[in-house]
């Protein structure tokens, strides 16, 4: 399972799973060309969900119906710097739609 982290740098803001840039995934859906951000609901938090979610799950369609409350529960929700692991993005997924999504 992968960590992810974020922060805000002197050269701007760092998403990074396991180390390594993590992709936007604008090919599933494009909310921004801003790139990513949180702490605030609004695009660029719904295109670092999106990202999150298709990068964890490896699931498209899975991540593009479970973004938008993902966005507003979770990513609007993380501190300027921040750490998910896969087993935090799971257990947040389960509270968000009753367990029916592991």
């Amino acid at each position: 399972m992968a960590t992810y982290t974020g922060a805000r740098t002197i050269d701007g803001i760092a998403v990074l799973a396991d180390g390594a840039p993590l992709d936007p995934r604008t090919d599933l859906k494009r909310f921004t060309d801003r790139g990513f951000e949180w702490t605030y609901e609004g695009d660029e938090p719904a295109q670092l969900a999106l990202a999150l979610l298709a990068h964890h799950f490896n699931d498209d369609v899975k991540a593009l119906s479970l973004c938008d409350v993902f966005m507003r529960r979770v990513v609007a929700n993380l501190d300027n710097d921040w750490e998910l692991n896969g087993t935090q993005i799971d257990s947040a997924v389960a509270e968000l739609d009753g367990g029916s999504n592991p």
